[in-house]
């Protein structure tokens, strides 16, 4: 039997740095799910693993190494992200605030309301000292305004409401807080008041000269070409999507062509492949030139200089760090006369970007990014071995780019159903209809448009783009309307996709016929996914909103108000309806403001109001009252109140078998980290077993 161990792990040898990337990825993805903070204990109970496993290799001469490689690894991302957390530590709101509000524009976008919102650093708020001042806040803009459009660097005054980061919608959900901790946001709200300008801009610095800038070609592209097309081009090309329509994007996402308008892999790849060709094949053109000098890595020295331009110009973000390192390496790769697409580049880029950026692993954008990048990879690098070079030129383009949309479907269909809830079935034939046109129009045509810029004839390029961008559209809304465009799954629990990953990564990298057992793995990820039971009641982290799960879908408690919640339940149920829609469903009895509910023998009662509180009279035969006011007061039932919610954040109900009812709290779910007890300085609530006086069952809150 060691003899076979042995052998397995020794086959490893030569594909190893693939498995650095999954080994740190370990570490860092370790690291998030901890429920507690880990300290020095953590880290001295892995050393003595590594211990453990150096005293095996050296038993075991070499084989056993890679192991002990591994938990360093392992230990290595968890030491990673414990310092990025650390590194970008600052004050967070601790209460919801009105009132004054100053700060430096640090970047502007748009909110799911599709109001202009505007990112400020150099915060000042009103009797709070600079220490406890977040070091940025976003706030998104209402109303009537004097001022139409915002400037970078410049400071602006306004009264606003400011409230902490909002923890997850549900447990087990999306952890905005989490998310903005590594921003550095440290408040969110909104205005409904004139927002005025205090000082013009200041572009001090290279970062705020670059955001400028990005803003003032954003800003005209956009007026040289008005519509949806001049922000789909100024989208692409500066990464600036405040202009970009709801129902765009909506049509853009169904079709799945969203990952057109993201700054990303495809973008970076089209530019610099552009690039590299251009400048390769004119420079051979000239006799002496091409003989003498080594044209291919002048081309991609070029080609590499104008991927470091567009990824300053873009704003950096995380998308298009990833895009920009893939083909950084790719051509550095050309630069050593390596090949430039292999598994192991590709590992390469992954490990650069979990060391520089740990907390991207656990974002759809990596995992649909570095999946469809491996795929393709894979794909064509089996597909050398057949001759399609007998097929005519126009066949072999044809069947590449069906291919590769075929392939970075399927790699990138199971992440983008596990974070966005749904599967576009026809993004294949839309992919088909628009990538091409991408990449032999739209891409050259803004190469076009910036290097005749300088000349007062940018708008020559913009015009072919205009050609091509307004096709890409046409086909988004076409394909969008079509019957079944869409099919929406339910959210997986947090192991679905660890397994899944892990699976999926076994398969390609291990060497050998126990490669396989990643398909058994993957197929568990599924059985898992499959079976995820969701909450019978959710609760909202305001007491506002609830929803009980009925035969005919979840409804909710109100057709109005708390819409962003409202839309999170039932996108995570696999069943997304208007909220008004989800309201008129059976399962909740509407009393005014109050609405009560039944889960088995348990009676939930929700109060919105201090006038209908009082109302009910005590507990209102409840054995489980819900409210949106705070500090409600002993009572005979369970009471959920503003204060206790604002310690356990949002709630799911399960109903046992037994009869029982079991919670289990966002904030437990979440953990007690450093983004979300700062904001109340309370720990997650701890499990507890609670029983009610009209029931036998027990009442089991987690």
């Amino acid at each position: 039997m060691r003899a076979v161990i042995d052998d397995a792990l020794l086959a490893q040898r030569g594909a190893l740095i693939g498995w650095v990337p999954v080994c740190l990825g370990g570490g860092i993805g370790w690291y998030f799910a901890f429920a507690d903070e880990p300290g020095p204990l953590v880290f001295a109970a892995l050393a003595v693993a590594a211990v453990f496993v150096w005293a095996l290799s050296r038993w075991s001469h070499v084989a056993y190494l890679p192991i002990l490689m591994g938990v360093i690894l392992v230990m290595a991302g968890i030491g990673l992200a414990k310092w990025r957390t650390e590194n970008v530590a600052g004050p967070i709101l601790s209460f919801r605030y009105y009132g004054p509000i100053e700060g430096r524009v640090v970047n502007i976008d748009r909110s799911a309301s599709d109001a202009p919102r505007l990112t400020l650093d150099r915060v000042v708020l009103a009797n709070m000292p600079p220490q406890n001042t977040p070091a940025r806040v976003r706030v998104s803009v209402h109303g009537d305004q004097i001022m139409t459009s915002y400037r970078p660097g410049e400071t602006l005054i306004l009264t606003g409401h400011l409230s902490p980061p909002a923890g997850p919608a549900e447990p087990g959900g999306f952890d905005f807080q989490r998310h903005a901790w590594f921003l550095q946001v440290g408040a969110v709200g909104y205005t409904r008041t004139p927002v005025l300008r205090l000082t013009e801009p200041s572009q001090a610095g290279w970062a705020m000269r670059i955001f400028a800038l990005r803003i003032a070609i954003s800003t005209a592209v956009q007026r040289a070409l008005p519509g949806e097309s001049g922000a789909f081009a100024a989208a692409i090309m500066t990464g600036d999507r405040s202009a970009m329509a709801q129902g765009t994007l909506a049509d853009l996402r169904a079709a799945n062509l969203a990952h057109l308008l993201a700054i990303s892999g495809l973008h970076m790849g089209l530019l610099t492949g552009f690039i590299f060709s251009a400048v390769r094949y004119g420079l051979a053109v000239v006799p002496g030139v091409a003989l003498h000098w080594p044209v291919k890595k002048i081309a991609a020295i070029c080609a590499l200089v104008v991927g470091a331009l567009y990824l300053a110009l873009s704003g950096g973000n995380v998308a298009t760090e990833r895009a920009f390192v893939m083909v950084g390496v790719m051509f550095i790769a050309v630069l050593l006369d390596r090949r430039a697409l292999t598994l192991r580049a590709v590992a390469i880029a992954a490990i650069i970007v979990l060391v520089w950026q740990p907390e991207a692993l656990v974002g759809p954008g990596f995992q649909m990014s570095f999946s469809a990048t491996t795929a393709l990879v894979m794909a064509f690098g089996y597909l050398r071995r057949f001759k399609t070079y007998r097929l005519p030129q126009w066949m072999q383009a044809v069947l590449s780019v069906f291919l590769s949309s075929l392939i970075a479907g399927l790699a990138t269909a199971p992440f983008a159903a596990a974070h966005f809830n749904q599967i576009s079935h026809y993004g294949l034939i839309a992919n088909l209809l628009s990538v091409p046109l991408m990449g032999a129009v739209v891409m050259p045509a803004a190469v076009l448009a910036a290097c005749l810029a300088p000349f007062g004839l940018a708008s020559v390029g913009l015009w072919v783009m205009d050609f091509g961008l307004r096709w890409i559209l046409f086909v988004a809304t076409q394909v969008a309307s079509m019957d079944g465009a869409l099919s929406h799954v339910h959210a997986p629990q947090a192991v679905v996709l660890p397994i899944l990953s892990l699976g999926l990564l076994w398969g390609v990298l291990w060497q050998g016929r126990l490669r396989f057992g990643g398909v058994a793995a993957v197929a568990l990820a599924l059985l898992l996914w499959q079976q995820t039971a969701r909450p019978d009641l959710l609760v909202a982290e305001n007491g506002s909103l609830i929803g009980v799960a009925g035969p005919k879908g979840r409804a909710l408690s109100r057709a109005s108000g708390n819409s962003f919640v409202a839309e999170i339940w039932l996108e995570n149920d696999g069943a997304p309806v208007p909220q008004d829609v989800a309201a008129a469903r059976p399962g909740l009895h509407v009393n005014g403001r109050t609405v009560s509910a039944s889960l088995g023998v348990w009676q939930i009662v929700q109060v919105a109001g201090k006038t209908a509180l009082a109302d009910i009279q005590g507990c209102g035969g409840a054995d489980i009252l819900i409210s949106n006011q705070r500090d409600v007061g002993p009572l005979p039932c369970t009471v959920f109140d503003l204060a206790r919610l604002g310690e356990t954040g949002a709630l799911a109900f399960f109903l046992t078998p037994q009869g029982n009812l079991q919670i289990i709290s966002a904030r437990r779910s979440a953990g007690n980290r450093p983004w979300n007890n700062q904001g109340t300085g309370k720990a997650a609530a701890h499990p507890t077993v609670l029983r009610q006086p009209r029931h036998t069952a027990a009442l089991v809150a987690d």
